[in-house]
């Protein structure tokens, strides 16, 4: 008897109030979406870093006769055949390197055609042009400074280069929009709050005859406060229903369909559906849970039952 009563309580004030229930509706939907969404962004970058930051390599260039007229790190004059092997038996003795590979300048410029092939500085460069290099794979792409610190400045080397800062300001802008995207998500969630605190007040307000009648008659605190407290979980619940179908096809038409990022963008190792999964329980538990601790503590201070 109780429970029905509390359900009826239920439909009665979310009909009465339907124009602010779906606004806490709407609300909380796209406060959990966002929610949602920084959640997976902060995995995507992760996944970004462990993926690219495990294939990163460090760069050993090599002075040829073309640096040592042009670049005062060749001014000692091209690489040595010397030099050269000293370099690789450093580099294999070094406990950070976990494999070392050898690019000719002829294979460099191949690979220069490869790539920029349609350049029309690709037409006026010679193969005795590129730079010889070292392509090093460490153990811990973090230990680049061991590399840098002990060939940069050294006879035969023009430069050390790491990869790894490249790749380090595209994940500083994807962690700037991954923070802009939570301060959105903080607000629209500070607008939720309130709408639900609103909410709730009007409709104890509408009904305060009824609460009264039932403090006469010594109907417990929280049997007052159960149905405001279920109504706003319920808008909750509804919000955090819509949020959870958003990440999904959102997921779904920018990653596998629609977009197909998945195929267009194979460079990238997107996450995969058990990251999307597992964010929503923990976005139906906030929305249910959130809107009723609002509920509760707007009950208690402004009705005072």
């Amino acid at each position: 008897m109780r429970a029905q009563f509390v359900l009826s309580e239920i439909g009665v004030g979310l009909r009465r109030n339907l124009t602010m229930t779906f606004a806490v509706i709407v609300s909380v939907a796209l406060s959990l979406a966002l929610f949602g969404g920084s959640l997976l962004m902060s995995d995507q970058v992760s996944t970004m870093k462990g993926y690219w930051y495990d294939k990163v390599n460090v760069s050993i260039f090599l002075c040829n006769k073309h640096d040592a007229e042009n670049d005062v790190n060749c001014a000692k004059g091209a690489v040595t055949e010397d030099q050269r092997k000293q370099i690789l038996a450093d580099l294999k003795q070094m406990p950070v390197v976990e494999k070392v590979t050898y690019e000719s300048q002829d294979e460099a410029y191949k690979h220069y055609k490869e790539q920029f092939g349609n350049s029309p500085l690709a037409g006026s460069l010679t193969p005795d042009q590129m730079q010889e290099s070292y392509r090093i794979k460490l153990k811990d792409p973090q230990k680049y400074q061991v590399i840098a610190s002990a060939f940069n400045g050294r006879d035969g080397v023009q430069s050390v280069q790491d990869q790894k800062g490249i790749l380090d300001n595209l994940f500083q802008l994807l962690n700037l929009m991954n923070r802009g995207a939570l301060g959105v998500m903080a607000m629209m969630l500070i607008v939720a709050l309130l709408l639900i605190v609103n909410t709730v007040r009007v409709s104890a307000f509408s009904r305060r005859r009824e609460t009264g009648i039932m403090r006469l008659v010594g109907a417990s605190g929280f049997y007052i406060q159960a149905p405001f407290i279920a109504e706003a979980a319920v808008a909750g619940l509804i919000g955090g229903g819509l949020a959870c179908v958003a990440l999904v096809l959102g997921r779904y038409f920018t990653i596998d369909h629609g977009m197909d990022l998945s195929h267009k963008l194979t460079l990238i190792n997107f996450v995969g559906w058990d990251a999307v999964l597992t964010k929503l329980p923990l976005i139906l538990a906030t929305s249910v849970l959130m809107p009723s601790l609002a509920a509760f503590f707007a009950l208690r201070k402004y009705l005072k039952v």
